[in-house]
């Protein structure tokens, strides 16, 4: 017991030295998988799992050891592998490596966006299988709205913290993908739904972390809000809606990817979408898309009970990834957010639900940890069409089920 304390302190030690060296490259940098094998191991690799989101925040957690799952990914540092793995073989932990080099993949992304610029240059059309820069997407958005004017519109709800507009709301169809524009007058159950429901979507959430991320640090994940009494910057804006803000599966901890904020809906961000929906007042569903796990879920998140349709939202997810999984396979686990993945608190699925949505879910896309957070651009479209169907299945039902 000694033995593992000292073994302990000297990681700790040792990865904070790291961070302390660190830069916004990557390179070196591995996702490791890290196994349990056993109830003990279990219990001890989730003791571990805090220590890491407390004392060890430069190891990157990607995917949280989830209920029924022994298994826990982490972007480790070159500069901290050493330690990490001597760790986990000192405590018996079996662990893999899921991604080999972090940097080698944010290059080949990088490389790719140039060869789509290319190719958007000499064909003048928006390639729909690439990243693409907050600019890029919001002239994309203008040329959909300025081709579709009877259809499709765009507005702004509202300004993040670094004062970037946040679009969302509109007529019919607010700035969305072009299949269901271009499936309208030809699907008749898209051409039923549109005709009965205007749907709307907000493509980027948080504009401030998206620019940083491709700015500065491909890996970033918080809002950029800036907070008195602390260097860190960001909150994480799924920790900070108005349902049962600061419980479980959230930190007061600034630094913290996982941090909720200082108070409900202080990020401009989630205030924008609360006070876009209850202001409308006639919103029935709300979706919001994560990634990675292949997962979807439904409230609650923060606790156990049970909501009050909750046979009738598994039903329907359990015919949406019957759908997704339709097209090219792709298996996705579903259920409530806590009996999914984990305790989570502040969400935006739990705020819809809690606010009379009562079909709110969310999206986890691909994959299970290949790739996590890197996902190579030729997923985009196939990941995009056979969300599409899990999409289209759950708002058919929203359509023929109102309140």
């Amino acid at each position: 017991m000694n033995i593992a304390r000292r073994m302990r302190s000297s990681v700790i030690f040792c990865c904070l030295l790291s961070s302390v060296l660190s830069h916004k490259l990557f390179a070196g940098d591995q996702v490791l998988r890290i196994t349990a094998n056993s109830e003990e191991q279990l219990s001890y690799l989730e003791e571990q799992y805090k220590v890491v989101k407390g004392d060890l925040q430069q190891l990157d957690v990607w995917h949280e050891p989830v209920r029924g799952s022994p298994v826990m990914d982490v972007r480790v540092p070159f500069d901290a592998l050493e330690c990490t793995t001597a760790f986990l073989q000192a405590h018996s932990l079996q662990y893999e490596v899921m991604i080999n080099d972090i940097q080698a993949l944010v290059d080949e992304e990088k490389q790719a966006m140039v060869r789509s610029r290319q190719k958007e240059k000499a064909t003048g059309s928006f390639d729909y299988g690439s990243y693409h820069t907050l600019e890029e997407i919001n002239t994309w958005m203008d040329s959909l709205v300025a081709e579709n004017p009877s259809l499709v519109s765009k507005m702004t709800i509202g300004q993040s913290f670094e004062k970037l507009n946040l679009y969302g709301g509109g007529k019919k169809i607010t700035v969305l993908p072009p299949q269901i524009v271009e499936d309208y007058g030809r699907d008749p159950s898209v051409t039923a739904l549109l005709d009965k429901m205007d749907v709307f979507f907000e493509i980027v959430v948080n504009p401030d972390g998206y620019v940083f991320t491709h700015a500065s640090n491909r890996m970033w994940r918080k809002t950029r809000s800036t907070h008195a009494g602390s260097d860190c910057v960001g909150v994480d804006a799924n920790r900070n809606f108005g349902v049962d803000f600061g419980g479980p599966g959230s930190t007061g901890d600034p630094c913290s990817e996982t941090y909720h904020g200082p108070f409900v809906h202080s990020e401009s961000e989630v205030k924008a979408i609360v006070d876009f929906i209850l202001d409308h007042g006639n919103f029935k569903a709300m979706i919001t898309i994560h990634s990675f796990s292949q997962m979807l879920m439904y409230p609650y998140g923060y606790t156990d009970k049970p909501v009050s349709n909750a046979g009738e939202l598994h039903d329907l997810a359990e015919r949406a990834v019957g759908a997704l999984e339709s097209l090219y396979g792709t298996k996705y686990t579903y259920g409530s957010m806590i009996s999914t993945i984990y305790p989570a608190s502040g969400t935006t699925a739990d705020w819809g639900y809690s606010s009379g949505l009562k079909y709110s879910y969310t999206f986890e896309l691909r994959d299970t940890g290949h790739y996590g957070f890197l996902l190579p651009a030729e997923q985009i479209l196939p990941t995009a069409q056979e969300t599409w169907l899990a999409l289209l299945t759950i708002m058919e039902h929203v359509r023929d089920h109102p309140y």
